[in-house]
């Protein structure tokens, strides 16, 4: 059973100046991103770099620029095992994804979730998490596997967290 989130819908000036422009026009409840209406689903299959936000030690916003991914209605987040987002998406598991248009700033969806599950690549089912980062890579890259970026310095191993919508605000159109 898939999660029950809510999608804010904002008001957008696309069409003109309006009463309570860039307030909330509606909220919705689905259980699906496939719901959602085709131009924020577009977001969501362009290779488009995202911004991830989580919180850092020290309490504030960190803020990464990154891959995207989902699978059904998960969010999928990909990181190397020895960064410190690893640790302190563990620390505080509620994260914000920021998709904009590169075609249009003004046309964006902010996804709030959870982290769920946790894969190791080292561990059992880890292949799994190889798999993502390979489609990932070619995705964004247009390069067959396997991901041609590991650090060479070390032995470096991905986490893939699996996360579970929240709820998501919508703007603009493309």
């Amino acid at each position: 059973m898939p999660n029950d989130f809510v999608v804010a819908n904002f008001r957008h000036v696309a069409n003109g100046l309006q009463s309570g422009q860039f307030a909330v026009a509606e909220r919705h409840r689905t259980g699906h991103l496939a719901d959602l209406d085709p131009i924020y689903r577009d977001l969501l299959d362009r290779p488009i770099t995202v911004t991830l936000g989580l919180i850092g030690p020290d309490g504030r916003p960190s803020l990464t620029p990154m891959w995207f991914d989902h699978e059904g209605d998960k969010i999928l987040v990909n990181t190397a095992s020895h960064r410190p987002k690893c640790q302190w998406i563990r620390r505080s598991p509620q994260l914000t994804i920021l998709l904009v248009n590169p075609d249009n700033p003004y046309h964006w969806m902010q996804i709030k979730c959870t982290v769920e599950r946790e894969l190791r690549e080292w561990e059992p089912g880890g292949e799994r998490v190889t798999q993502q980062l390979d489609r990932l890579w070619t995705r964004y890259t247009g390069n067959p596997p396997p991901y041609g970026l590991r650090d060479p310095s070390i032995d470096e191993k991905r986490v893939l967290f699996i996360c579970g919508v929240d709820r998501i605000a919508t703007f603009g159109v493309p």
